[in-house]
């Protein structure tokens, strides 16, 4: 595979971290990006270390300053964009704070946007471009407690639809990856908040809410997001565009 420079939005931890790693090691150049400045440093420093390419730059996504500036910050152009910052806040709508609900479609969908939008020029200029996003089951199903999350990851299979028509007339495509559960400190997170939304032990929110609509019934590997990801680069993947790529362990096959 040609090595290419991929930037990753929300690489300081977590999926996008393991994201950047494993692409690392296959030979590309990766531009890690956090709102933690330091997070984005620390993998980057550490890529660099196992002996691969990567550079650290703090990305606050739903700020278009900050967004507009980050290219020309940049080492190299960026080929490919891994759209993958996001977080989690669950509680019945009556009780959501409307500011922690925009600010969940600000940064998962609307930052989508904005970076897509930011790095769309260079990427026509050069003549490829791939784009993949980080979605989620909520893409496609909806659970109780989650509206701001799962209206964000139900709009952006949306938005890659409408881009991949935009962009059909490039060697550009846009797709969403839509994992079922990561154990990530993201999703530790969420097994903490459900159990006291739903007034039951974490034991059972893992068994009874997050791993029981999976016949498989396990957790999703990073390692898995990072292949699809890698796979979703390659030549052999150059006409799949504003497609839903569902990792669920079965879960929408009921």
């Amino acid at each position: 595979m040609t090595a290419r420079s991929i930037l990753v939005t929300g690489a300081g931890s977590g999926i996008g971290a393991g994201i950047a790693a494993a692409l690392a090691a296959e030979g590309h150049h990766l531009v890690v990006t956090d709102l933690d400045p330091a997070a984005a440093a620390r993998v980057a420093a550490a890529i660099a270390a196992a002996g691969h390419s990567a550079e650290g730059h703090a990305l606050d996504v739903g700020s278009e300053a900050s967004v507009d500036a980050l290219p020309a910050a940049l080492s190299r152009p960026v080929d490919v964009l891994v759209n993958n910052a996001g977080l989690q806040h669950v509680a019945p709508l009556e009780e959501f704070p409307m500011a922690k609900w925009d600010l969940l479609v600000q940064v998962m969908l609307t930052g989508t946007a904005r970076v897509t939008r930011a790095l769309l020029p260079g990427m026509r200029e050069r003549g490829f471009g791939r784009i993949v996003n980080i979605g989620s089951i909520h893409a496609l199903v909806a659970s109780r407690y989650k509206s701001a999350y799962v209206a964000a990851k139900h709009g952006l299979v949306g938005f890659s639809k409408v881009l991949a028509l935009e962009t059909a007339d490039a060697d550009i495509t846009i797709n969403t990856v839509c994992p079922s559960y990561v154990r990530t400190p993201l999703v530790d997170a969420q097994i903490a908040d459900q159990a006291r939304s739903n007034g039951i032990s974490e034991e059972r929110v893992v068994s009874e809410i997050m791993l029981r609509p999976m016949p498989k019934g396990v957790f999703i590997g990073v390692d898995e997001l990072a292949g699809i990801t890698a796979f979703l680069l390659s030549a052999p993947a150059r006409n799949i565009t504003g497609q839903c790529i569902v990792v669920d362990g079965g879960w929408t096959a009921q």
